[in-house]
This record gives structure tokens, C-alpha cells and sequence, in this order.
């Protein structure tokens, strides 16, 4: 069984934060704040965001700080040289990164470096019987079966970020929250998982206008402050694809026990239903310190420094079957779920891509799609059974989804009119 660690209130938790600048860091440090006396930040990890992280360095003062670029992390240790912070270690590489989040300085990792660069150093920390705090759904994604055999080999903790997962965990008894990654839902009287999705900014937009869709209307997301790539996944809803594929292995569940409801309020994270007609839901203010704040205190309940939920002014609330006419790359999602792990590593490593490409106005909206359904059909009879297979698996498909580009690419990038076409 999964272990649950209580610590008393006056030991503190000694935290790795991978990924401290960006969305899901920053907040996880706003937590940080309010609570000094329960958590010590010993490591912090970026990419290349010198200047965030030197601000972070001289509030926090961790032990040790890894920025993956060398040349960033020489900037950085010169700045802490000229701020008298020498005492903070300073390494760069992927290799570095790995071995901050196994350290045994830290007992717990917020794994928040986005997309698959964060599936290695999330392993580590798995492997080394961690807490760790999931943010990075693609660890799950691209390697399902291998992370949860990982964590139950190394008992380590697993406790979802992502504010529906989180929801969902929530919702659960208390007997499955001890057991994330081998839930037994059957014999908790449990009939389904709801899984709630915004819908994103293009949920009233007509199917047709989608090829018109600019870099900058993806990213404006109506409920939620993310970073752009999560924003284009949200208004693709790949996000609520990949989602899908982490809920099965959260929770233990087959496709067929995750259905998918659009609620364009955000107000309900997920939900999940009981064989006796009952529905816990999990309710709050779209804000991610909500989800951050119960998995860095749990089982305990701590102060995220996130508004309550006034009932009173809070809009009613509405629920929509999908359309997977205008949302393909969910259903793209949903099939790779069911045709195994080459599928959704595959899926996973060409939408990273696509998006990038699409971000640099390169391509249009709806070539995602084209590039990651293309992408998965190459790959999806591949067998994948261990962890190098699966890093082998994620370049060919970056590789091939790369060569597939200039398929579609635009003579004249598409600009923004301001005119919503609905």
C-alpha cells in the first residue's frame, strides 16, 4: 500500500521544486510564503530563466539550484557571486537534474518541468521513494505501466496537481487516496470518473473558423493564467486528451470509466460518481495554488492564500457533451489511451512539436491535429516496455513529426483581426 507520511506540525518539509519558474513553481513558492514555518526549500530547477531564478535564490536561499542551459547557469552563479550567495551550489545538465530530485536532503519534489524534458528527473525522484507532487502529466503519458511499477517498487508517494486529478483525488475515499496508481474503484462502490473541461477560448467558435485561430487568441484562455504551451493544449483540448490517459493510470481506471463533461465556468475541478446514484465534486476558485496548497500539507489543510468560493456570486452553473468535431485531438487522445503505450508516447512527443511549430506561426490551428494524428498512425505498433524504449520512442517521433512540417507550412503567417468568428 501506498505510505501517507504525517509529519508533525513542527517538522518541516524539505522540498525540490523542478520547473521553479514557471506557472505551477511561482505558485507553488506563493504557498511557500504564507507557510515558513512547515517547508524549507533545499533545491530549486529551472531551464534557462536566469533572472527569475536569482530573484527565487536570494528570497529562498536553497542548498543547491540546476539550470539544465551550462551557459545560464554560469550567469547565475556569477550573480550569486556578487550577492554574497556562494553558498548555494550551482549545476546545469539533465544529469543534474536527476540527482537533485533523488537527494536525501529533500523528501519532497515538485515535478513541474513541462512536457517530456520533466520525465526523467520525475522518475528519479519516484525511484528514490519520494513524495512527489505531479505536475507533469506527461511523465505519466509517455510512460504509464513503467512510472507506476516504478513507485510501487520504490513505495514512493504520488499525490496530482493538476486541478482535476486533484478534484478527483479529493473526491475519492480515503481507502483509494492511499493507493493512488493501484486504485480498486470496483470495490469502493465507484461507477465513473468525471472529468471537467473548460471547453477553452474556441468553445462557441465554429468548426470552420478554427483554421483562422492566431497564437495569441489560443493563449488567452478564459478562466486560467498558464503558460503558452498549456494554454494551445487547453484550446485544443489535447490537454484534456492527455489528462484522460494520466487519470488511467492515477486512478487505475479503464477509458471506458473516464467520461469527459465541458463546464465553462471552471468551477467544478472533477467529479467523480458512485454506484448508488451519488456525486462528490470538487469546488473552488480557478487558481492553482488551490491543488498545490492540499498536496504539499496533505493529509493535512493549510491556507493557499486562494479567495473562497462565494455562492453568491458565483455564475450558475453549465455542463456540455463534447463535440469531437471541434475538439479531434481529445478524441485523438482518448483512442491512443485505448491502443496503448507507443500511441499516447507518440502522441505526446508530436503535439509538443505541432504546438511549437503552431506558437512560431509556422502552421495553422488545425495542423496540429494533422501532425500528431499522422504521428501516432506511424508509431502506434511499436512495443514499449521499458524506459530507454520510451526515450527512443520520444525522439523518433520529434524526428518525424519535424520532418512532417514543412507539409504545413504557411507562405503568410496568420495574423490577428480581433474578430471572433463564431
Amino acid at each position: 500500500m501506498q505510505k501517507t507520511t504525517v509529519l508533525n506540525s513542527s517538522i518541516k518539509r524539505n522540498l525540490c521544486i523542478l520547473g521553479s519558474t514557471g506557472s505551477i513553481g511561482e505558485s507553488t513558492l506563493d504557498v511557500i510564503r504564507l507557510h515558513p514555518e512547515k517547508f524549507n526549500v533545499i533545491s530549486l530547477a529551472a531551464n534557462a530563466s536566469v533572472d527569475k531564478i536569482f530573484k527565487q535564490c536570494c528570497e529562498f536561499t536553497p542548498k543547491q539550484v540546476v539550470l539544465v542551459s551550462e551557459p545560464h547557469a554560469q550567469q547565475l552563479s556569477a550573480l550569486l557571486a556578487e550577492a554574497g550567495l556562494n553558498a548555494i551550489q550551482v549545476s546545469s545538465g539533465v544529469e543534474a537534474l536527476n540527482s537533485l530530485a533523488q537527494s536525501p536532503d529533500v523528501d519532497t519534489v515538485m515535478a513541474a518541468i513541462v512536457g517530456a524534458a520533466g520525465l526523467m528527473p520525475t522518475l528519479s525522484a519516484v525511484k528514490a521513494g519520494k513524495r512527489v507532487l505531479l505536475a507533469n502529466k506527461e511523465a505519466l503519458v509517455t510512460s504509464g505501466a513503467i512510472f507506476i511499477d516504478a513507485m510501487k517498487a520504490s513505495n514512493a508517494e504520488l499525490l496530482p496537481i493538476d486541478s482535476e486529478h486533484n478534484a478527483i483525488f479529493q473526491s475519492l475515499p480515503w481507502q483509494e487516496q492511499q493507493r493512488v496508481g493501484h486504485c480498486e474503484i470496483e470495490s469502493s462502490g465507484i461507477s465513473k470518473v468525471l472529468l471537467t473541461g473548460s471547453g477553452g477560448p474556441f468553445r462557441t467558435w465554429s468548426t470552420e473558423s478554427l483554421s483562422q485561430v492566431t497564437p495569441e487568441q489560443a493563449c488567452a484562455h478564459p478562466n486560467w493564467d498558464m503558460g503558452q504551451k498549456i494554454s494551445v493544449d487547453s484550446a485544443t483540448m489535447m490537454n484534456k486528451g492527455l489528462e484522460f490517459i494520466e487519470a488511467k493510470w492515477l486512478f487505475n481506471v479503464d477509458a471506458d470509466d473516464i467520461q469527459v463533461v465541458l463546464h465553462p465556468q471552471s468551477t467544478i475541478h472533477s467529479m467523480v460518481q458512485y454506484k448508488d446514484g451519488s456525486v462528490i465534486a470538487q469546488m473552488g476558485n480557478p487558481d492553482m495554488r488551490t491543488p498545490i496548497a492540499h498536496a504539499l500539507a496533505y493529509p493535512e489543510r493549510i491556507d493557499s492564500g486562494v479567495e473562497p468560493l462565494d455562492f453568491f456570486t458565483t455564475p450558475s452553473f453549465d455542463f456540455q457533451d463534447v463535440d469531437y468535431l471541434k475538439y479531434p485531438n481529445l478524441a485523438l487522445a482518448i483512442e491512443a489511451c485505448k491502443l496503448g503505450q507507443a500511441a499516447c508516447t507518440a502522441l505526446n512527443a508530436a503535439n509538443e512539436i505541432a504546438v511549437a511549430a503552431f506558437l512560431n506561426k509556422k502552421i495553422k490551428f488545425t495542423d496540429i491535429f494533422k501532425i500528431n494524428e499522422t504521428s501516432v498512425k506511424k508509431f502506434v505498433s511499436e512495443q514499449v516496455s521499458n524506459i530507454n524504449e520510451v526515450i527512443s520512442l520520444d525522439k523518433r517521433a520529434r524526428a518525424y513529426a519535424s520532418a512532417i512540417l514543412p507539409n504545413f507550412v504557411l507562405d503568410t503567417p496568420i495574423t490577428d483581426t480581433g474578430n471572433e468568428k463564431l
